[in-house]
């Protein structure tokens, strides 16, 4: 067997629990399948060795203190910790561990994030001029304090360089597949995946799970009563005209005061609830797709598609297939 594969993995209060044991639970079945030649040591490194609460409840026990971890490692995997407030959850930033991944990376052949353990990375430093990825719900959070980042909140996972971010929870595991693909070939990463009953490759992003239109209410309530009122008229002629003349305001200033209070354009925001309302019934009835997309205010089956590809990343056949919860 060659050099193990020295996996360090941070643990610190509060860490999500699966952020950590997914991808040791990933290596160690690359292990397995091949029967030994992978050669992944995972250790796992915290503030101090010993037990660590994670945000379970349930103690981790750290193998090392982070000022013992010396030498080249193969893999530095940094998951994270939030803290839930009334807006939201919000990702928490440890300087202890920042400091210590700022420390830690140049001794690393790569550097891996997964959920908000990318906030962590971005204080440190290693995303600036990066595409980066993390939870859907943190990503404005991660945007806002860190301008020199591009976020794209919707992959499972994104690699830029040596530097590898995850999406939120689960999505640990697709990464750590990831990673196992690169060291060792996808017929052992689909092994792996085959124990885990997963798939290699998720279709779709993270847009599948999150719901795009839920943004903060705006300033203006005029606005907040605009989106109620297009949320309950789906069917409706919902064009920036239409919705302007509703609003008395040209049609210039609308599109201009719309997309400073939401974030968006008014057919942007028009299509995402659009679609949104399709995911529910796809998930929730047998209307064929002509009726969906009728109800919907998408006008017809070819629109339906072009507007789940471009939301989602898939078709509502393949959609309900996944997600329907009806018998």
């Amino acid at each position: 067997m060659s050099s193990p594969r020295r996996v360090v993995i941070a643990v610190f209060p509060d860490v999500d629990l699966l952020d950590v044991t997914g991808p040791a639970e990933v290596f160690a079945l690359a292990n397995r399948e091949t029967a030994g030649r992978a050669g992944y040591q995972v250790r796992l490194a915290g503030p101090a060795r010993g037990a660590v609460t994670t945000s379970a409840g349930v103690r981790l026990i750290a193998d090392l203190a982070f000022a013992e971890v010396h030498g080249m490692l193969d893999t530095l995997l940094v998951p994270g910790a939030v803290d839930l407030c009334p807006g939201g959850p919000v990702a928490r930033i440890d300087r202890e561990v920042v400091e210590w991944v700022r420390a830690a990376a140049p001794q690393a052949r790569r550097v891996a994030s997964v959920c908000v353990g990318a906030h962590l990375l971005a204080a440190a430093g290693l995303l600036d001029g990066r595409t980066a990825t993390t939870h859907w719900s943190t990503a404005a959070q991660l945007a806002a304090d860190h301008p020199a980042v591009t976020v794209d909140p919707d992959p499972i996972f994104l690699r830029s360089g040596k530097v590898w971010t995850g999406a939120g929870i689960s999505a640990c595991m697709d990464l750590a597949l990831a990673l196992v693909a690169e060291d060792l070939g996808e017929e052992v990463a689909l092994a792996v995946a085959r124990q885990l009953v997963m798939y290699l490759k998720r279709q779709g992003g993270q847009s599948q799970f999150s719901v795009p239109l839920s943004r903060p209410p705006a300033s203006r309530r005029d606005i907040d009563e605009l989106r109620m009122f297009i949320a309950d008229h789906l069917d409706s002629d919902l064009s920036a005209a239409a919705l302007a003349a509703r609003m008395h305001l040209s049609e210039r200033h609308f599109a201009r005061v719309f997309r400073q209070e939401t974030g968006t354009s008014p057919a942007c925001y028009v299509e995402a609830a659009r679609v949104e309302a399709a995911r529910r019934l796809l998930e929730g009835t047998d209307q064929p797709l002509d009726q969906v997309a009728a109800a919907c205010g998408l006008g017809s089956v070819e629109t339906l598609h072009r507007a789940l590809r471009k939301q989602i990343g898939t078709t509502p056949a393949a959609y309900r297939r996944r997600f329907r919860t009806t018998d």
